[in-house]
Protein backbone atom coordinates (compact mmCIF):
# COMPACT_ATOMS: atom_id res chain seq x y z
CA UNK A 1 0.00 0.00 0.00
CA UNK A 2 1.88 3.29 -1.38
CA UNK A 3 -0.87 6.11 -1.85
CA UNK A 4 1.01 8.47 -2.10
CA UNK A 5 2.61 7.40 -4.77
CA UNK A 6 3.23 10.97 -7.09
CA UNK A 7 3.04 13.23 -4.19
CA UNK A 8 6.63 14.57 -3.92
CA UNK A 9 7.59 16.04 -0.70
CA UNK A 10 10.62 18.41 -0.07
CA UNK A 11 11.99 18.91 3.71
CA UNK A 12 14.12 21.24 4.66
CA UNK A 13 15.01 19.20 7.52
CA UNK A 14 17.20 18.18 11.16
CA UNK A 15 17.01 16.46 14.09
CA UNK A 16 13.85 13.93 14.74
CA UNK A 17 10.47 16.14 14.34
CA UNK A 18 10.55 16.57 10.86
CA UNK A 19 12.69 13.68 9.48
CA UNK A 20 10.30 11.33 11.57
CA UNK A 21 7.03 13.00 9.84
CA UNK A 22 8.35 12.67 6.65
CA UNK A 23 9.56 9.18 6.83
CA UNK A 24 6.19 8.45 7.54
CA UNK A 25 5.07 10.03 4.86
CA UNK A 26 7.99 7.76 2.55
CA UNK A 27 6.38 4.66 3.96
CA UNK A 28 3.49 5.17 2.08
CA UNK A 29 5.06 6.36 -1.03
CA UNK A 30 5.79 9.56 -1.29
CA UNK A 31 9.21 10.78 -2.82
CA UNK A 32 10.73 12.80 -0.23
CA UNK A 33 13.97 14.70 -0.92
CA UNK A 34 15.75 15.72 2.17
CA UNK A 35 17.45 18.71 1.64
CA UNK A 36 21.01 18.78 4.07
CA UNK A 37 24.17 21.14 4.57
CA UNK A 38 26.55 20.70 1.88
CA UNK A 39 29.24 18.38 3.76
CA UNK A 40 27.82 17.43 6.86
CA UNK A 41 24.84 17.07 6.04
CA UNK A 42 21.72 16.56 8.95
CA UNK A 43 23.65 17.46 11.88
CA UNK A 44 21.87 14.26 13.25
CA UNK A 45 24.07 11.88 11.23
CA UNK A 46 26.55 12.68 13.49
CA UNK A 47 24.67 12.03 17.04
CA UNK A 48 26.16 8.61 17.42
CA UNK A 49 27.79 6.18 15.65
CA UNK A 50 26.03 2.92 16.95
CA UNK A 51 24.79 1.30 13.82
CA UNK A 52 27.62 0.40 11.92
CA UNK A 53 29.26 3.51 12.33
CA UNK A 54 25.79 5.68 11.47
CA UNK A 55 23.87 7.83 13.97
CA UNK A 56 21.25 5.77 15.72
CA UNK A 57 18.77 8.56 15.15
CA UNK A 58 19.41 8.97 11.82
CA UNK A 59 18.94 5.14 10.64
CA UNK A 60 15.65 5.31 12.44
CA UNK A 61 13.84 7.97 10.83
CA UNK A 62 15.73 8.41 6.87
CA UNK A 63 14.84 5.08 4.77
CA UNK A 64 13.28 5.98 2.14
CA UNK A 65 14.88 9.25 1.05
CA UNK A 66 16.58 10.96 -1.37
CA UNK A 67 19.42 13.15 -0.14
CA UNK A 68 20.19 16.60 -1.66
CA UNK A 69 23.15 18.89 -0.31
CA UNK A 70 22.08 22.73 -0.93
CA UNK A 71 22.97 26.01 0.48
CA UNK A 72 19.61 27.62 -0.52
CA UNK A 73 21.02 31.08 0.66
CA UNK A 74 23.14 31.40 -2.06
CA UNK A 75 21.01 32.44 -5.47
CA UNK A 76 21.82 29.23 -7.09
CA UNK A 77 20.98 27.48 -4.37
CA UNK A 78 17.80 29.21 -3.96
CA UNK A 79 17.21 29.10 -7.87
CA UNK A 80 17.45 24.84 -7.32
CA UNK A 81 14.97 25.22 -4.60
CA UNK A 82 12.67 27.03 -6.37
CA UNK A 83 12.83 24.61 -9.11
CA UNK A 84 11.93 21.94 -6.78
CA UNK A 85 9.48 23.93 -4.79
CA UNK A 86 7.48 24.35 -8.72
CA UNK A 87 6.77 20.65 -9.13
CA UNK A 88 6.69 19.60 -5.46
CA UNK A 89 3.74 19.16 -3.39
CA UNK A 90 4.79 19.64 0.19
CA UNK A 91 7.06 21.59 1.44
CA UNK A 92 8.37 20.71 5.50
CA UNK A 93 10.78 22.52 7.73
CA UNK A 94 12.28 22.81 11.31
CA UNK A 95 15.12 24.84 10.80
CA UNK A 96 15.74 27.44 13.10
CA UNK A 97 12.71 29.87 14.54
CA UNK A 98 11.96 32.21 11.40
CA UNK A 99 14.68 30.89 9.20
CA UNK A 100 12.50 30.36 6.32
CA UNK A 101 10.64 33.19 6.50
CA UNK A 102 13.84 35.32 6.27
CA UNK A 103 14.16 33.53 3.26
CA UNK A 104 11.23 34.68 1.75
CA UNK A 105 10.45 30.32 2.31
CA UNK A 106 6.95 31.25 4.46
CA UNK A 107 3.82 30.09 3.50
CA UNK A 108 2.09 33.68 2.05
CA UNK A 109 5.42 34.08 -0.09
CA UNK A 110 4.94 30.48 -1.10
CA UNK A 111 1.08 30.42 -2.01
CA UNK A 112 1.62 33.16 -3.92
CA UNK A 113 3.90 31.37 -6.23
CA UNK A 114 2.52 28.08 -5.76
CA UNK A 115 -0.97 27.95 -4.87
CA UNK A 116 -0.87 23.98 -4.61
CA UNK A 117 2.06 23.70 -2.00
CA UNK A 118 1.30 22.26 1.03
CA UNK A 119 3.72 24.17 3.82
CA UNK A 120 4.14 22.02 7.26
CA UNK A 121 6.40 23.96 9.40
CA UNK A 122 7.75 22.26 12.52
CA UNK A 123 8.85 24.25 15.45
CA UNK A 124 9.31 24.22 19.42
CA UNK A 125 6.35 26.56 20.19
CA UNK A 126 5.17 27.37 17.42
CA UNK A 127 4.97 31.05 14.86
CA UNK A 128 3.79 33.92 17.51
CA UNK A 129 3.73 34.54 20.93
CA UNK A 130 6.56 35.35 23.40
CA UNK A 131 8.41 31.69 22.42
CA UNK A 132 8.65 32.20 19.08
CA UNK A 133 12.44 32.88 18.67
CA UNK A 134 13.44 30.30 21.49
CA UNK A 135 15.09 27.19 20.48
CA UNK A 136 13.70 24.33 21.26
CA UNK A 137 14.55 20.63 22.20
CA UNK A 138 13.02 18.03 23.06
CA UNK A 139 14.19 18.26 26.82
CA UNK A 140 13.16 21.84 26.99
CA UNK A 141 9.57 20.79 25.79
CA UNK A 142 8.88 17.74 27.90
CA UNK A 143 9.61 20.85 30.67
CA UNK A 144 7.84 23.73 29.50
CA UNK A 145 4.91 21.28 28.61
CA UNK A 146 5.08 19.72 32.58
CA UNK A 147 5.72 16.28 31.51
CA UNK A 148 8.92 16.09 33.82
CA UNK A 149 6.49 17.03 36.30
CA UNK A 150 4.18 14.39 36.30
CA UNK A 151 7.15 11.52 34.94
CA UNK A 152 9.72 10.18 38.01
CA UNK A 153 9.49 9.51 41.47
CA UNK A 154 8.39 11.41 44.49
CA UNK A 155 12.18 13.39 44.81
CA UNK A 156 12.98 13.37 41.51
CA UNK A 157 11.90 14.28 37.86
CA UNK A 158 12.92 12.60 34.87
CA UNK A 159 12.75 12.51 31.20
CA UNK A 160 11.22 10.93 28.88
CA UNK A 161 13.60 8.29 27.84
CA UNK A 162 12.65 8.62 23.85
CA UNK A 163 12.08 12.52 22.33
CA UNK A 164 8.36 12.06 23.06
CA UNK A 165 7.96 15.91 22.19
CA UNK A 166 9.72 15.58 18.88
CA UNK A 167 8.01 12.55 17.98
CA UNK A 168 4.81 14.11 18.85
CA UNK A 169 5.24 17.02 16.81
CA UNK A 170 6.20 14.79 13.52
CA UNK A 171 3.23 12.35 13.57
CA UNK A 172 0.89 15.44 13.94
CA UNK A 173 2.61 16.74 11.39
CA UNK A 174 2.39 13.31 9.42
CA UNK A 175 -1.18 13.41 9.98
CA UNK A 176 -1.91 16.75 9.42
CA UNK A 177 0.20 16.36 6.38
CA UNK A 178 -2.38 14.04 4.97
CA UNK A 179 -5.67 15.74 5.90
CA UNK A 180 -3.73 18.94 4.02
CA UNK A 181 -3.78 16.33 0.64
CA UNK A 182 -7.48 15.38 1.41
CA UNK A 183 -8.35 19.13 1.41
CA UNK A 184 -6.17 20.38 -1.46
CA UNK A 185 -8.38 16.96 -3.60
CA UNK A 186 -11.59 19.08 -3.10
CA UNK A 187 -10.50 22.71 -3.26
CA UNK A 188 -7.15 22.46 -5.40
CA UNK A 189 -5.54 24.70 -3.05
CA UNK A 190 -2.46 24.32 -0.51
CA UNK A 191 -2.69 25.34 3.22
CA UNK A 192 -0.39 26.15 6.03
CA UNK A 193 0.16 23.55 8.81
CA UNK A 194 1.91 25.12 11.70
CA UNK A 195 2.74 22.20 13.86
CA UNK A 196 4.20 23.32 17.97
CA UNK A 197 6.40 20.81 19.40
CA UNK A 198 4.36 22.72 22.04
CA UNK A 199 1.21 22.16 21.34
CA UNK A 200 2.01 18.88 20.70
CA UNK A 201 2.86 17.27 23.84
CA UNK A 202 0.52 19.64 25.77
CA UNK A 203 -2.57 17.49 23.53
CA UNK A 204 -0.69 14.56 25.57
CA UNK A 205 -0.91 15.81 28.88
CA UNK A 206 -4.71 15.87 28.71
CA UNK A 207 -4.63 13.36 31.36
CA UNK A 208 -2.95 15.16 33.84
CA UNK A 209 -4.26 18.60 33.17
CA UNK A 210 -7.33 17.27 33.78
CA UNK A 211 -6.87 15.93 37.22
CA UNK A 212 -5.47 18.95 38.18
CA UNK A 213 -8.28 20.95 36.63
CA UNK A 214 -9.67 24.32 38.74
CA UNK A 215 -6.54 24.14 41.15
CA UNK A 216 -6.60 20.80 42.21
CA UNK A 217 -3.27 18.50 43.33
CA UNK A 218 -2.08 17.26 40.37
CA UNK A 219 -1.27 13.42 40.15
CA UNK A 220 1.97 12.58 42.29
CA UNK A 221 5.04 11.20 40.42
CA UNK A 222 4.66 7.68 40.88
CA UNK A 223 7.60 6.05 39.28
CA UNK A 224 6.97 2.99 36.90
CA UNK A 225 3.67 2.75 38.71
CA UNK A 226 0.32 4.23 37.43
CA UNK A 227 0.33 7.82 39.36
CA UNK A 228 -3.78 7.22 39.84
CA UNK A 229 -4.73 3.48 39.70
CA UNK A 230 -3.82 0.96 42.03
CA UNK A 231 -2.45 -1.82 42.09
CA UNK A 232 -1.18 -0.90 38.40
CA UNK A 233 2.65 -1.02 37.77
CA UNK A 234 5.77 -3.25 38.84
CA UNK A 235 6.44 -5.91 42.00
CA UNK A 236 9.00 -8.12 42.79
CA UNK A 237 8.82 -11.84 42.46
CA UNK A 238 10.30 -13.90 44.98
CA UNK A 239 13.22 -14.76 42.59
CA UNK A 240 13.94 -11.35 41.66
CA UNK A 241 12.24 -10.75 38.46
CA UNK A 242 10.01 -7.80 37.89
CA UNK A 243 6.38 -8.28 36.67
CA UNK A 244 4.38 -5.45 35.60
CA UNK A 245 0.77 -5.56 36.06
CA UNK A 246 -2.32 -3.26 36.01
CA UNK A 247 -6.04 -3.35 36.94
CA UNK A 248 -8.16 -1.24 35.63
CA UNK A 249 -11.56 -1.98 37.39
CA UNK A 250 -13.70 -3.69 39.99
CA UNK A 251 -14.25 -6.46 38.61
CA UNK A 252 -10.88 -7.34 37.84
CA UNK A 253 -10.24 -6.18 41.38
CA UNK A 254 -11.84 -9.02 42.67
CA UNK A 255 -10.83 -11.78 40.35
CA UNK A 256 -7.46 -10.77 41.78
CA UNK A 257 -8.34 -10.77 45.41
CA UNK A 258 -10.03 -14.49 44.26
CA UNK A 259 -7.57 -16.03 42.21
CA UNK A 260 -4.15 -14.48 42.94
CA UNK A 261 -4.22 -13.12 46.33
CA UNK A 262 -6.05 -16.22 47.68
CA UNK A 263 -8.02 -13.81 49.65
CA UNK A 264 -11.48 -13.33 48.60
CA UNK A 265 -12.78 -11.18 50.98
CA UNK A 266 -9.50 -8.21 50.38
CA UNK A 267 -12.15 -7.15 47.65
CA UNK A 268 -14.78 -6.43 50.28
CA UNK A 269 -11.72 -4.14 52.50
CA UNK A 270 -13.11 -0.52 52.77
CA UNK A 271 -9.76 0.22 52.76
CA UNK A 272 -9.39 -1.45 49.34
CA UNK A 273 -12.63 -1.70 47.97
CA UNK A 274 -12.83 1.43 45.31
CA UNK A 275 -10.13 2.04 43.10
CA UNK A 276 -10.09 6.08 45.05
CA UNK A 277 -9.44 4.41 48.29
CA UNK A 278 -6.42 2.01 47.26
CA UNK A 279 -4.82 4.41 45.54
CA UNK A 280 -4.96 6.16 48.77
CA UNK A 281 -3.91 3.51 50.87
CA UNK A 282 -1.44 2.02 48.16
CA UNK A 283 1.28 2.08 50.92
CA UNK A 284 -0.12 -0.80 53.26
CA UNK A 285 -2.04 -2.88 49.75
CA UNK A 286 1.58 -2.89 48.38
CA UNK A 287 2.70 -4.15 51.16
CA UNK A 288 0.45 -7.33 51.23
CA UNK A 289 0.44 -7.70 47.39
CA UNK A 290 4.52 -7.59 47.55
CA UNK A 291 4.37 -10.30 49.86
CA UNK A 292 2.28 -12.57 47.90
CA UNK A 293 5.05 -11.95 44.95
CA UNK A 294 7.70 -12.63 47.10
CA UNK A 295 5.96 -16.42 47.51
CA UNK A 296 6.26 -16.69 43.94
CA UNK A 297 8.72 -17.10 40.91
CA UNK A 298 8.50 -14.10 38.27
CA UNK A 299 7.20 -17.29 35.77
CA UNK A 300 4.61 -18.13 38.31
CA UNK A 301 3.52 -14.98 39.40
CA UNK A 302 2.94 -14.53 35.28
CA UNK A 303 1.11 -17.41 35.18
CA UNK A 304 -1.55 -16.77 37.89
CA UNK A 305 -1.79 -13.38 36.36
CA UNK A 306 -2.71 -14.80 32.79
CA UNK A 307 -5.11 -17.30 34.28
CA UNK A 308 -7.47 -14.17 36.31
CA UNK A 309 -6.85 -12.93 33.56
CA UNK A 310 -5.20 -9.81 34.16
CA UNK A 311 -3.09 -7.75 32.13
CA UNK A 312 0.76 -8.23 32.81
CA UNK A 313 4.20 -7.60 30.93
CA UNK A 314 7.65 -8.45 30.87
CA UNK A 315 10.11 -5.77 32.10
CA UNK A 316 12.58 -5.82 28.68
CA UNK A 317 15.44 -4.78 28.05
CA UNK A 318 16.34 -3.40 24.30
CA UNK A 319 18.12 -7.39 23.41
CA UNK A 320 14.69 -8.60 24.55
CA UNK A 321 12.88 -6.04 22.09
CA UNK A 322 15.15 -7.27 19.70
CA UNK A 323 14.30 -10.43 20.52
CA UNK A 324 10.88 -10.06 21.58
CA UNK A 325 8.89 -13.19 19.99
CA UNK A 326 5.36 -11.27 18.88
CA UNK A 327 7.37 -9.35 16.84
CA UNK A 328 8.92 -12.89 15.26
CA UNK A 329 5.61 -14.19 14.80
CA UNK A 330 3.69 -11.25 13.37
CA UNK A 331 6.89 -11.30 10.56
CA UNK A 332 7.24 -7.65 11.58
CA UNK A 333 10.78 -7.29 11.16
CA UNK A 334 12.52 -6.57 7.55
CA UNK A 335 16.22 -4.84 6.76
CA UNK A 336 17.53 -1.58 4.66
CA UNK A 337 20.05 -0.32 3.05
CA UNK A 338 22.31 2.33 4.64
CA UNK A 339 25.70 3.62 3.36
CA UNK A 340 27.45 1.16 5.55
CA UNK A 341 25.49 -2.25 4.71
CA UNK A 342 22.17 -3.46 5.46
CA UNK A 343 20.38 -3.03 9.14
CA UNK A 344 16.96 -4.28 10.77
CA UNK A 345 14.34 -2.58 10.68
CA UNK A 346 10.90 -2.53 11.79
CA UNK A 347 7.79 -2.71 9.07
CA UNK A 348 5.82 0.20 9.59
CA UNK A 349 2.98 -0.31 12.06
CA UNK A 350 -0.40 -1.64 10.59
CA UNK A 351 1.03 -2.30 7.31
CA UNK A 352 0.12 -6.08 6.42
CA UNK A 353 1.23 -5.71 2.77
CA UNK A 354 4.18 -8.49 2.65
CA UNK A 355 6.37 -5.57 0.81
CA UNK A 356 5.77 -2.04 1.93
CA UNK A 357 8.20 0.16 0.83
CA UNK A 358 11.84 -0.18 2.79
CA UNK A 359 14.22 1.28 0.68
CA UNK A 360 17.60 2.68 1.83
CA UNK A 361 19.02 5.49 4.46
CA UNK A 362 20.69 8.02 1.99
CA UNK A 363 24.50 9.33 2.61
CA UNK A 364 24.72 13.03 2.37
CA UNK A 365 24.48 14.31 -0.45
CA UNK A 366 23.46 10.88 -2.45
CA UNK A 367 21.63 11.80 -4.83
CA UNK A 368 22.25 15.33 -5.59
CA UNK A 369 23.62 14.87 -8.97
CA UNK A 370 20.58 12.99 -10.21
CA UNK A 371 18.08 15.56 -8.61
CA UNK A 372 20.55 18.25 -10.19
CA UNK A 373 19.86 16.55 -13.57
CA UNK A 374 16.44 16.54 -13.44
CA UNK A 375 16.41 20.39 -13.07
CA UNK A 376 18.35 20.59 -16.26
CA UNK A 377 21.76 21.29 -14.75
CA UNK A 378 24.33 19.77 -16.75
CA UNK A 379 27.92 17.94 -15.45
CA UNK A 380 30.31 20.91 -15.90
CA UNK A 381 27.58 23.27 -14.58
CA UNK A 382 27.29 20.86 -11.30
CA UNK A 383 30.83 20.46 -10.84
CA UNK A 384 31.07 24.24 -10.69
CA UNK A 385 28.46 24.03 -7.88
CA UNK A 386 30.25 21.65 -5.80
CA UNK A 387 33.84 23.92 -6.52
CA UNK A 388 31.52 26.49 -4.36
CA UNK A 389 30.12 24.41 -2.30
CA UNK A 390 26.87 25.39 -2.80
CA UNK A 391 25.99 21.12 -3.51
Amino acid sequence: MQPLRGITVVSLEQAIAAPYATRQLADLGARVIKVERPGPGDFARAYDSRVDGMSSHFVWTNRNKESLTLDFKAPEGRAILDGLLASADVLVQNLAPGATQRAGLGFDDLHEKHPRLIVCDISGYGLGGPYEDMKAYDLMVQSEAGLLSVTGTDTDVAKVGISVSDIAAGMYAYSSVLAALLERGRTGEGVHLDVSMLEATVEWMGFPLYYSYDGAAPPPRAGAAHATIYPYGPFTAGDGTVVMMAIQNEREWRAFCERFMDDPGLAEDPRFDANAVRNENRDSLGALIAARFQDLTGDDAAARLAAVPLAHAHVNEMSDVWAHPQLSARGRWSSVDTPTGRVPALLPPAFTNPSPRMDPVPAAGEHTDAILGELGWDDDAIRELRTRHIV
